[in-house]
C-alpha cells in the first residue's frame, strides 16, 4: 500500500485557455542587469465565458498591455519581490510569519499566478467552425516559423504532431492576441550575471537559471510557467555587440535605470558610484578582451543576427523553436563564447551512415577553455548518434552545450541547449572525473528526448521521465565502458537503494516531493532507473524482443505522431505500453516497486537430500522483522524536519515482494543449471532436482598439483576435470610464492567437507531481477568458488561482500590477495578486495591483511626489493585505481585499542613524502589527496579512552609527537604547493583543510579558526571557500559569534547562486549537528585528548530522556535545537539580515523563512518607539498675537483635567438657537488669562505653559458680547503629542 501524503502538490488548475505560440523580445542591458521586454502571446480560449487571463510574471513593471490591439485597463499584478520585505524597521526574526504569509502564494508548489488581465467587454470570444479556413489556420499556426527541420524528411510527421497537439489543446474559439510591454529594472531571479562586479576578473557573461521548479522563466517574460503548458516560440535578444560595449556606462535614454539597477535622479550619488564601477571594471580587461564579440546561444534555431540601426553597438539575435516546449525549457546564454564543433569527433564514415539523421553538435565555452571542452565532451557525438539510431530521431535540429561559471546545478536542461557548469570541465591530464562527468553529460543529452520533448503529466509521474532518461544513459555507458562496468555500477546502486529506502515515501509519491529537498530528487534519480533495469530483465526473460528499449522507442514514436497529448506521459500510459508490448501483466510489479516502498530482504537456506537427489531450499523475507527506527543525524536532519512539517509519511512495510527469481546451481561437474522459481509469499519452499551423479571431481586438480610437487615434478594438467578450475585467482601458486606471501591453504577438514559436497555453489538471483539484500547460508569454500569461477562481476562482488562480514582469517586474506594480484579481475573487484583486506589486519592472525596490502603495493609500484616508490605511471587506469585503493585500505587498519599501527601510519607517510610524479603525463593531485586523507584518518584513529595507552605507544613508533609534527608538516607542504601551482579544483588545499578538520575533531590538534577562515573571503576559489566553511561549521565554530555573523553574511549577500545554495546546505547540516548533539560529542572528545581529564556528572532521568529524544524524534531534535540557538542575539540579528538581503532568490528566501519556523515562535507584537510629547509655552507679542513654542520639558504622564462645573455653563435657549434660520450657532472657545496679565516681553520664568494653568472654556451663544478670539491648530510635527 502506498504511503499517505497529505500535502502533496496538486495538479495546477485549468486556466481556461492554452497558449499555442509566444513571441519574446528582450533588450538586455548587461551591466545594469535590467531589460526591456515585449511579448506577444497567442491564446486559445477553452470557452466563451473566459473573462480573466492569468499568467506568471514577476519583477516586471508594465508599460503597455493590449488584447487584440485594444488596451487593457484592468489588471492585477502581485510582485513577490516587492512583498519580500516588511515595511517597518522594528520587525525582527520573530515576525517571519508575517513575511511568510505575504509570500505564501508564490512559495507553495505550484505557485499562484501573479498577473491577472481582465478581458475587456469589447473583445468577444466566438466559437469557430472546426472545418472553416480560419480554424485550420489557427491549428497550423503552431508550425509557423523558419525551422530547419521543415525541409527534412521528418517535416510531415512534425506537421501531424503539431496539428494533433493543437487540436488536443482546442482551437474551437477565436484566438486572443495578448501584447505586453514591460521593464525589469533589477533582475533578481531568472538570470545570473558573472564578471560584472568590481574586482571580478572573469570574462563577463550571463545566462538563464531555469530550475526544475517553476518561478524562473516568468522572471524574464510573462508566460504560463508550467511544464505541461507547451507551445512554439520565437525569441529575439538584443544586447551589446562586444565586451567593451557592455562594460560602458548605461545610455542616458533610460535615466530611471542607473548602474547595477539603482534608482535615482540623473545627478545622484548612486549614478556617480555606478559610473566609477564601470570605469574600474573596464580597466580589468585588455583591449583584446574588450574587442571580443558577445555571442547569444539560445534554444531553437538561429534565424538571423542583425546590427541595430539606431545603436550600432547593439545587435539583435533571433531564434525560432517550432517544437512545442514549456517556458521552463527555454534558455539562453550571452557571453564571449568560443565555438567548438563537437561533430568532428564522430568516427569516420559515421556521417554517411547516418545521413540526415546526423545531428550537429556544438560546444561553447569562455576563452581559453577550448581544449578542456574537447576533452570533456569527447563522447557526446557518439552518444547522440547511438540514442538516435536506437530510440528515435532527435526532437530538435541541433544540440549545444554551453559552459558557464557560478551555475547552481551541474547542468541546466533546456531545449536543444544544455547550460553546463565549468566545474565539469577537466583537462587531459586529469582522469578522476572521467566516468562521472561523462555520465552527467550523456544524461543531459537523454533529457532532450525524455524530460523536455516528453514531460510528466503530473508530479507523481516524474519517476517515469527520470527513470527512462537515466536508463538510456546507462545503456550508452554500457556500450562505452563495457558490460562489467555497467553491471558493477548497477549492483552498487542497488545496494545503496537498499540502504536508503528506509522510512521513505514510495517512488510514485517521491515525484511530488522533489522540490521539498534536494535529497528527494537524488533518491528518485537513484531508484527509478534501477526499477526500470529490473523491469528490463524481466521483460527479457519473458521473451520480449528488445526489452525495455523497444518500449521506450514506441513511446518516443507515439509522442512524435501526437498520441501523447501535449507531449505528457503518465504512469498508467507507461504501464499499458509495457503490458501491450511485453504481453504480460505488470500491475503487481508496479504496485510493489513504484507505488510501494522499501526493498525485500531474503534469507536463504538450502540442504541436499541424498535420497531424493534434490536441493531443498527455503526463502524467507525478513524486511518486516527487527525494524529499528533510524536515528536522527545531521545529514538527513533538514529532510526529516521538512517531511514532518509537510505531513509526509513513509509507506507501510510490505510483508512480501513477489515475482520470478532465477537460481543457478553449479553442480559437481561444473555445469550450471538454472531454475526459475516464483516468489509468492513471505516464505517459499521448493525442491530443485539434481542432475549430476553424486560425486565431486573439481578438487582433483589441486590434489594432483600437490602430489606432483611432493615428487619434484611439474603438473601439466589434462582431462575434463580441469576445465574452468581456478579460472581466476590462480596466481601465487608456487611454494616459494606461498612462503614469501605467507599464504594459507585449506585444512584437511575443509577439503574433506568439500569433497562431500554435491555442488560447487548456488547463485541466487542470477539474472539480477531484484533490488534486495540476500543472505545465503553457504559454507566459505562455496563463496570462494563463486569468486574464482563465476564470470559475472556481480557474483564476484557478492563474494567479496560476504568476506567483509566474516571473522579475520589467514585463508580469507589469501583469497583476497590473490584476487587483488590477478589482473584479469575487473578493477572494481580488485579494489573491493583491497578494502576487505584491511579487516583481516588483526593481531590474532598476525596482521596478515596489512602485510598483504603492503606487499602488493611494493610488488606493483616500488623498486624490486625496496619500499621506495617508483615514479608514477597512470597511463593504465586500472593500475591507478589499485594504487589509490591500497593506501585507502591501509588507513582503515586498527589494532585492538582502536589505533592505527605505526607501521601503517609510516607506510602512508613515506608514500606521501617520497611521491614522484616527474615522469608522469597525468596529474597525481587526486592520488596525493588520497594519501593525505588516509594519513589524517590514521592519525585520528586514537579513541578518547584507549585500553592500554602505554602498550599502544610502545610499538617502535619513537617519539609520537615528532612523527605527528612531521605528518602535519607534510600535509601543509602540499597545501603551500597548491597555492603556487594550483591543482585541479584546488583539491590539495581542500583536502588539507579536511585533514585539519579530521584531526581537530578527534582532538589530535587544536582548533584554529584562522586556518579555515582565511579561505572564506570573496575572490577565493569556490571549492576552497565551501570546503573552509563546511569544515569550520563541522568543528562547532557556529558557536563563535564572529564566525556565525560572517557565515550568515556570506549566505545572504554572495553574488554566486552556487555558493549561496551550498551555504544553505551547510547551514542546514550545522543546525542538524546542533540538534542531535554532535557538537557535544566533538567537544567531549577534544577535551579528553587535549586535557586528558573529563569530569562526568550523572544526568537526571529527564536529561537522559531529552538526549534520547533529540536523537530519535524530530520534535525532540527541534526542541534541543531551540534550546541551543534560539536565544542567541547574533543568530536572530544576522539571520534576519540575510532574509532582508536583496541578493537571495525567492526560493532561498523561502528556505530561510522555513528555518525560522523551526527555531522561533512567531511573535504577533512589535515594540514601537514613540517620542514623548513636549510641553508648549506661549508669549504675548502684542496686538493680539501670541507666539507658541515647544519646550524641552517632556510629559510622561497623562494629564488629568479638572471637571467643569455645570453651573459655569450658561443655558442655551432653544429659541435663540432657532433664530439663526434654525441653525445651531457656532461654538466659540475663549481663553481668559488670569492675573497677572501677559507682558509684551516675558522671561522664560514668567511664561506660563498652556497645560500648567488650564483655561476654562465658555460656550457662548450668538447674542453674547464678542471677546478676543484665538484660533490655532495643533500640527502633527515631530515631537507633537499624538
Amino acid at each position: 500500500m502506498a504511503p499517505i501524503i497529505e500535502n502533496a502538490n496538486p495538479r495546477p488548475p485549468d486556466l481556461g485557455f492554452s497558449v499555442s505560440h509566444q513571441i519574446v523580445e528582450l533588450d538586455i542591458d548587461l551591466h545594469s542587469r535590467s531589460l526591456t521586454g515585449r511579448t506577444t502571446i497567442l491564446i486559445n480560449p477553452h470557452s466563451k465565458e473566459l473573462r480573466i487571463i492569468r499568467l506568471n510574471c514577476r519583477q516586471a513593471v508594465f508599460t503597455r498591455l493590449s488584447l487584440n490591439g485594444k488596451p487593457c485597463s484592468i489588471i492585477t499584478n502581485t510582485d513577490p519581490y516587492k512583498n519580500a520585505k516588511l515595511e517597518w524597521n522594528a520587525a525582527g526574526v520573530q515576525q517571519y510569519d508575517m513575511l511568510q504569509k505575504k509570500l505564501e502564494g508564490q512559495l507553495k508548489d505550484p505557485p499562484e499566478e501573479e498577473l491577472a488581465v481582465t478581458i475587456p467587454k469589447t473583445v468577444k470570444i466566438d466559437e469557430l467552425d472546426p472545418f472553416s479556413e480560419e480554424s485550420q489556420n489557427v491549428l497550423l499556426s503552431r508550425t509557423s516559423g523558419n525551422s530547419k527541420r521543415d525541409s527534412g524528411d521528418g517535416s510531415a510527421i512534425d506537421l501531424v504532431q503539431s496539428s494533433r497537439t493543437a487540436i488536443d489543446q482546442t482551437a474551437r474559439f477565436t484566438p486572443i492576441t495578448l501584447l505586453i510591454e514591460y521593464v525589469v529594472e533589477k533582475i533578481r531571479d531568472g538570470m545570473h550575471f558573472v564578471g560584472w562586479e568590481e574586482g571580478d576578473f572573469r570574462y563577463p557573461h550571463a545566462y538563464t537559471t531555469n530550475y526544475l521548479s517553476p518561478g524562473a522563466a516568468c522572471c524574464l517574460f510573462p508566460c504560463i510557467d508550467n511544464l505541461n503548458s507547451k507551445c512554439s516560440w520565437e525569441i529575439s535578444i538584443k544586447c551589446q555587440g562586444t565586451v567593451g560595449d557592455a562594460l560602458q556606462k548605461p545610455t542616458s535614454s533610460k535615466p530611471e535605470l542607473q548602474a547595477n539597477g539603482v534608482h535615482g535622479v540623473s545627478n545622484s550619488v548612486n549614478e556617480t558610484n555606478g559610473r566609477w564601477k564601470v570605469d574600474v571594471q573596464s580597466n580589468n580587461f585588455s583591449d583584446e578582451d574588450k574587442a571580443l564579440d558577445l555571442a547569444v546561444i539560445c534554444t531553437g534555431d538561429l534565424t538571423d543576427e542583425i546590427v541595430d540601426a539606431r545603436d550600432p553597438k547593439k545587435k539583435t539575435t533571433s531564434f525560432t523553436c517550432s517544437t512545442a516546449i514549456s517556458a521552463q525549457h527555454l534558455g539562453f546564454a550571452i557571453g564571449p563564447f568560443e565555438h567548438v564543433d563537437l561533430a568532428e569527433f564522430r568516427e569516420s564514415g559515421e556521417d554517411e551512415r547516418l545521413g540526415q539523421n546526423a545531428v550537429p553538435v556544438h560546444g561553447f565555452c569562455l576563452p581559453g577553455r577550448v581544449d578542456e571542452v574537447k576533452n570533456t565532451c569527447l563522447p557526446i557525438a557518439k552518444a547522440i548518434d547511438f540514442v538516435t539510431m536506437t530510440y528515435g530521431s532527435y526532437p530538435f535540429s541541433d544540440y549545444s552545450l554551453c559552459f558557464v561559471d557560478d551555475l547552481q546545478p551541474d547542468i541546466l536542461d533546456t531545449a536543444s541547449l544544455s547550460i553546463c557548469s565549468t566545474r565539469l570541465l577537466f583537462p587531459e591530464d586529469v582522469i578522476e572525473p572521467l566516468d562521472r562527468v561523462s555520465r552527467q553529460l550523456v544524461h543531459a543529452l537523454a533529457v532532450q528526448w525524455m524530460g523536455i520533448n516528453i514531460v510528466p503529466k503530473e508530479p507523481f509521474d516524474f519517476w517515469v521521465v527520470v527513470g527512462i532518461a537515466y536508463f538510456i544513459t546507462d545503456i550508452f555507458m554500457k556500450k562505452l565502458s563495457g558490460n562489467n562496468e555497467y553491471r558493477y555500477n548497477q549492483k552498487r546502486a542497488a545496494d545503496r537503494v537498499v540502504e536508503l529506502d528506509i522510512d521513505r515515501p514510495s517512488l510514485y509519491d517521491t515525484g511530488a516531493l522533489i522540490n521539498l529537498d534536494p535529497s528527494e530528487l537524488e533518491f528518485l534519480e537513484l531508484k527509478a532507473p534501477l526499477v526500470l533495469f529490473i523491469l528490463d530483465r524481466r521483460l527479457a526473460k519473458a521473451g520480449t524482443s528488445g526489452g525495455l528499449s523497444r518500449i521506450i522507442t514506441r513511446i518516443l514514436l507515439n509522442a512524435k505522431v501526437g498520441d501523447l497529448a501535449n507531449g505528457s506521459i503518465d504512469s498508467p500510459y507507461f504501464i499499458r505500453t509495457c503490458e501491450k508490448l511485453g504481453h504480460m501483466k505488470f500491475d503487481v510489479f508496479f504496485a510493489q516497486w513504484v507505488e510501494g516502498a522499501g526493498c525485500p530482504k531474503f534469507r536463504v537456506t538450502q540442504r541436499f537430500n541424498k535420497k531424493k537427489l534434490v536441493v531443498e531450499m527455503m526463502i524467507q523475507q525478513s524486511q518486516a522483522e527487527n525494524i529499528k527506527d533510524r536515528d536522527m543525524d545531521s545529514e538527513n536532519f533538514v529532510r526529516d524536519v521538512k517531511e514532518e512539517h509537510k505531513a509526509v509519511y513513509a509507506g507501510p512495510i510490505q510483508p512480501a515482494f513477489t515475482g520470478p527469481m532465477t537460481i543457478r546451481i553449479h553442480e559437481a561437474d561444473g555445469t550450471p543449471y538454472e531454475h526459475i522459481i516464483e516468489i509468492k509469499d513471505s516464505k517459499t519452499t521448493f525442491d530443485i532436482p539434481y542432475n549430476t551423479k553424486y560425486k565431486r571431481l573439481k578438487r582433483s586438480r589441486r590434489q594432483k598439483e600437490r602430489t606432483a610437487a611432493s615428487l619434484g615434478n611439474e603438473y601439466t594438467g589434462g582431462g575434463s576435470d580441469d576445465v574452468l578450475l581456478y579460472s581466476l585467482g590462480d596466481v601465487l601458486q608456487s611454494e616459494e610464492e606461498m612462503k614469501e606471501w605467507r599464504l594459507a591453504e585449506w585444512s584437511k577438514d575443509d577439503e574433506e567437507k568439500m569433497s562431500q559436497e554435491s555442488y560447487e555453489w548456488i547463485r541466487m538471483d542470477a539474472d539480477f531481477e531484484w533490488i534486495c539484500k540476500m543472505s545465503t547460508s553457504m559454507p566459505p569454500y562455496m563463496w570462494v568458488s563463486q569468486l574464482q569461477q563465476d564470470r559475472d562481476v556481480v557474483a564476484q562482488l557478492e563474494s567479496i561482500q560476504w568476506m567483509s562480514f566474516v571473522k579475520a582469517h589467514e585463508l580469507v586474506s589469501t583469497v583476497l590477495i590473490r584476487t587483488l594480484m590477478d589482473q584479469r579481475y575487473f578493477h572494481g573487484i580488485r579494489t573491493a578486495a583491497a578494502a576487505v583486506l584491511a579487516k583481516n589486519a588483526k593481531s590474532e592472525v598476525g596482521w596478515i591483511g596489512s602485510f598483504h596490502l603492503e606487499k602488493a603495493f611494493q610488488d606493483f609500484f616500488c623498486y624490486p626489493g625496496s619500499p621506495m616508490t617508483r615514479s608514477n605511471d597512470f597511463t593504465d587506469r586500472t593500475s591507478y585505481y589499485i594504487q589509490c585503493a591500497i593506501p585507502q585500505a591501509m588507513a582503515k587498519v586498527r589494532n585492538p585499542s582502536g589505533h592505527t599501527p605505526f607501521q601503517s601510519r609510516n607506510f602512508l607517510f613515506e608514500k606521501l613524502k617520497f611521491n614522484d610524479n616527474s615522469n608522469n603525463e597525468v596529474s597525481d593531485c587526486h592520488y596525493i589527496a588520497t594519501l593525505m586523507r588516509g594519513l589524517a584518518e590514521s592519525l585520528a584513529s586514537k579513541p578518547p579512552f584507549p585500553a592500554n595507552d602505554i602498550e599502544d605507544f610502545g610499538d617502535n613508533s619513537g617519539d609520537n609527537q615528532d612523527f605527528l609534527n612531521a605528518c602535519l608538516e607534510e600535509i601543509d607542504r602540499h597545501r603551500r604547493i597548491d597555492e603556487w601551482i594550483p591543482s585541479y579544483h584546488n583539491v590539495l588545499s581542500t583536502t588539507a583543510l579536511d585533514c585539519k578538520r579530521i584531526l581537530a575533531k578527534a582532538g589530535i590538534i587544536q582548533i584554529k579558526p584562522a586556518d579555515f577562515l582565511q579561505y572564506t573571503p570573496d575572490g577565493t576559489s569556490e571549492y576552497l571557500r565551501l570546503s573552509a566553511f563546511s569544515d569550520a561549521m563541522a568543528l562547532g565554530l557556529a558557536k563563535d559569534h564572529a564566525v556565525l555573523r560572517w557565515f550568515l553574511f556570506v549566505l545572504g549577500t554572495d553574488p554566486s547562486p552556487y555558493i549561496r545554495e551550498n551555504m544553505l546546505r551547510i547551514f542546514g547540516k550545522t543546525l542538524g549537528a546542533l540538534a542531535v548533539g554532535e557538537h557535544l560529542e566533538v567537544a567531549k572528545e577534544q577535551a579528553a585528548q587535549l586535557d586528558g581529564l573529563v569530569i562526568e556528572q550523572e544526568s537526571t532521568t529527564e536529561a537522559r530522556q531529552a538526549d534520547l529524544a533529540r536523537k530519535q524524534t524530530v520534535e525532540g531534535a527541534l526542541n534541543a535545537l531551540r534550546g541551543e540557538v534560539s536565544a542567541s542575539p547574533v543568530l536572530r540579528k544576522e539571520l534576519w539580515n540575510a532574509i532582508k538581503s536583496p541578493t537571495l532568490s525567492l526560493r532561498q528566501l523561502g528556505e530561510l523563512l522555513e528555518i525560522c519556523d523551526w527555531l522561533y515562535e512567531p511573535d504577533p507584537k512589535i515594540i514601537v518607539a514613540l517620542r514623548y510629547p513636549r510641553y508648549w509655552q506661549y508669549k504675548n507679542l502684542g496686538k493680539g498675537k501670541i507666539l507658541f513654542t515647544r519646550t524641552s520639558h517632556v510629559r510622561t504622564t497623562i494629564l488629568k483635567r479638572k471637571p467643569v462645573a455645570a453651573s459655569a455653563q450658561p443655558l442655551i435657549k432653544r429659541e435663540n438657537s432657532n433664530s439663526n434660520n434654525g441653525m445651531q450657532p457656532p461654538l466659540k472657545l475663549t481663553f481668559k488669562p488670569k492675573k497677572p496679565p501677559l507682558q509684551a516681553t516675558a522671561s522664560a520664568s514668567s511664561v506660563t505653559s498652556v497645560e500648567s494653568v488650564p483655561p476654562s472654556p465658555v460656550v457662548e451663544g450668538e447674542n453674547a458680547k464678542p471677546k478676543l478670539k484665538i484660533k490655532f491648530k495643533v500640527g502633527g510635527g515631530a515631537g507633537s503629542p499624538t
